[in-house]
Protein backbone atom coordinates (compact mmCIF):
# COMPACT_ATOMS: atom_id res chain seq x y z
CA UNK A 1 0.00 0.00 0.00
CA UNK A 2 1.30 3.40 -1.05
CA UNK A 3 1.76 5.90 2.12
CA UNK A 4 -0.47 8.52 3.06
CA UNK A 5 0.90 11.67 4.27
CA UNK A 6 -0.04 14.97 5.12
CA UNK A 7 2.38 18.09 4.74
CA UNK A 8 1.32 21.54 5.54
CA UNK A 9 -2.36 20.53 5.14
CA UNK A 10 -1.86 18.56 2.09
CA UNK A 11 -2.41 15.15 1.65
CA UNK A 12 -0.93 13.16 -0.63
CA UNK A 13 -0.21 9.99 -1.93
CA UNK A 14 -2.24 8.50 -3.64
CA UNK A 15 -1.21 7.96 -7.53
CA UNK A 16 1.71 8.57 -9.33
CA UNK A 17 -0.04 11.00 -11.22
CA UNK A 18 0.19 13.55 -7.92
CA UNK A 19 4.29 14.14 -7.82
CA UNK A 20 4.22 13.40 -11.79
CA UNK A 21 1.95 16.59 -12.34
CA UNK A 22 2.54 18.60 -9.48
CA UNK A 23 -1.12 18.20 -6.98
CA UNK A 24 -2.11 17.02 -3.75
CA UNK A 25 -4.90 14.42 -3.45
CA UNK A 26 -6.27 16.92 -0.34
CA UNK A 27 -5.61 20.56 0.54
CA UNK A 28 -7.28 21.87 3.78
CA UNK A 29 -8.07 25.72 2.96
CA UNK A 30 -9.90 27.11 6.37
CA UNK A 31 -12.58 24.55 7.26
CA UNK A 32 -12.61 23.05 4.03
CA UNK A 33 -11.18 20.45 2.54
CA UNK A 34 -11.09 19.84 -1.49
CA UNK A 35 -10.17 16.09 -3.26
CA UNK A 36 -8.67 16.17 -6.36
CA UNK A 37 -10.17 14.38 -8.70
CA UNK A 38 -10.47 10.73 -7.84
CA UNK A 39 -10.97 7.24 -9.89
CA UNK A 40 -10.76 3.97 -9.22
CA UNK A 41 -6.75 3.70 -9.24
CA UNK A 42 -6.12 1.83 -5.89
CA UNK A 43 -2.92 0.56 -4.75
CA UNK A 44 -1.05 0.63 -8.77
CA UNK A 45 -4.13 -0.77 -10.97
CA UNK A 46 -7.56 -0.03 -11.93
CA UNK A 47 -10.11 -1.52 -10.15
CA UNK A 48 -13.37 -2.96 -11.72
CA UNK A 49 -13.07 -2.40 -15.21
CA UNK A 50 -16.18 -2.26 -17.05
CA UNK A 51 -18.50 -1.07 -13.88
CA UNK A 52 -19.34 1.76 -13.64
CA UNK A 53 -21.23 1.26 -10.69
CA UNK A 54 -18.03 -0.17 -8.42
CA UNK A 55 -15.70 2.03 -10.11
CA UNK A 56 -17.76 5.04 -8.72
CA UNK A 57 -17.83 3.19 -5.26
CA UNK A 58 -14.09 2.89 -5.50
CA UNK A 59 -13.35 6.77 -7.13
CA UNK A 60 -15.34 7.92 -3.81
CA UNK A 61 -13.23 5.31 -1.62
CA UNK A 62 -10.07 7.32 -2.39
CA UNK A 63 -11.49 10.51 -1.57
CA UNK A 64 -13.21 9.85 1.59
CA UNK A 65 -9.89 8.56 2.65
CA UNK A 66 -8.02 11.64 1.74
CA UNK A 67 -11.12 13.12 3.61
CA UNK A 68 -10.42 10.68 6.64
CA UNK A 69 -6.44 11.77 6.89
CA UNK A 70 -8.52 14.94 8.42
CA UNK A 71 -11.26 13.13 10.14
CA UNK A 72 -14.10 13.75 8.06
CA UNK A 73 -16.66 11.67 6.50
CA UNK A 74 -19.36 11.32 4.33
CA UNK A 75 -21.79 13.62 6.52
CA UNK A 76 -19.21 16.14 6.54
CA UNK A 77 -19.07 16.38 2.12
CA UNK A 78 -20.93 19.43 0.85
CA UNK A 79 -20.14 19.19 -2.73
CA UNK A 80 -19.66 16.45 -5.35
CA UNK A 81 -18.65 16.45 -9.47
CA UNK A 82 -18.55 12.81 -11.30
CA UNK A 83 -17.45 13.11 -14.33
CA UNK A 84 -18.52 9.82 -16.57
CA UNK A 85 -17.10 9.00 -20.10
CA UNK A 86 -20.68 7.93 -21.46
CA UNK A 87 -23.67 8.61 -20.79
CA UNK A 88 -25.65 5.36 -20.27
CA UNK A 89 -23.24 5.28 -16.96
CA UNK A 90 -24.99 7.96 -15.42
CA UNK A 91 -28.17 5.39 -13.71
CA UNK A 92 -25.02 3.67 -12.24
CA UNK A 93 -22.79 6.20 -11.28
CA UNK A 94 -26.44 8.20 -9.89
CA UNK A 95 -26.59 5.00 -7.73
CA UNK A 96 -23.40 4.38 -6.11
CA UNK A 97 -23.24 8.15 -5.31
CA UNK A 98 -26.81 7.53 -3.29
CA UNK A 99 -25.70 4.79 -1.77
CA UNK A 100 -22.77 6.94 -0.23
CA UNK A 101 -24.40 10.23 0.38
CA UNK A 102 -27.95 10.03 0.89
CA UNK A 103 -27.74 10.93 4.14
CA UNK A 104 -25.34 14.01 3.42
CA UNK A 105 -27.09 15.14 0.43
CA UNK A 106 -24.56 17.10 -1.21
CA UNK A 107 -25.23 19.80 -4.01
CA UNK A 108 -23.79 17.13 -7.09
CA UNK A 109 -22.80 17.69 -10.99
CA UNK A 110 -22.21 14.74 -13.36
CA UNK A 111 -20.92 15.54 -16.58
CA UNK A 112 -20.46 14.00 -19.72
CA UNK A 113 -17.05 14.14 -20.68
CA UNK A 114 -14.94 12.38 -23.83
CA UNK A 115 -12.30 10.31 -21.63
CA UNK A 116 -10.10 9.80 -18.82
CA UNK A 117 -6.08 9.81 -18.04
CA UNK A 118 -6.55 6.17 -18.87
CA UNK A 119 -9.07 4.63 -21.09
CA UNK A 120 -10.36 2.16 -19.06
CA UNK A 121 -11.24 4.32 -16.29
CA UNK A 122 -15.14 5.27 -16.30
CA UNK A 123 -15.66 7.67 -13.42
CA UNK A 124 -13.63 10.58 -11.74
CA UNK A 125 -15.11 12.35 -8.95
CA UNK A 126 -14.32 15.29 -6.40
CA UNK A 127 -15.29 16.22 -3.37
CA UNK A 128 -15.57 19.40 -1.45
CA UNK A 129 -15.64 19.00 2.67
CA UNK A 130 -16.64 21.65 5.11
CA UNK A 131 -16.54 21.26 9.02
CA UNK A 132 -17.22 23.72 11.03
CA UNK A 133 -13.83 24.86 13.53
CA UNK A 134 -11.71 22.21 11.30
CA UNK A 135 -9.41 25.15 10.60
CA UNK A 136 -8.48 25.05 14.51
CA UNK A 137 -7.49 21.37 14.50
CA UNK A 138 -4.94 21.58 11.88
CA UNK A 139 -3.05 24.40 13.62
CA UNK A 140 -0.74 21.92 15.09
CA UNK A 141 2.73 22.56 15.52
CA UNK A 142 5.12 21.72 12.94
CA UNK A 143 5.67 17.75 12.20
CA UNK A 144 2.40 17.54 14.25
CA UNK A 145 -0.04 17.36 11.88
CA UNK A 146 -2.98 15.03 11.82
Amino acid sequence: MTERRIVRGRVAGFSPWEDEFGYSRAVAAGDHVHVAGSTAWVDGRIEHEGDPYRQTLAAFGVGLQALAAYGLTADDVVRTRMYITHVRDAEEVGRAHRQLFAAARPVATMVVVEGLIDSRMMVEVELDAYRAGLAKTLEAPEGKQP
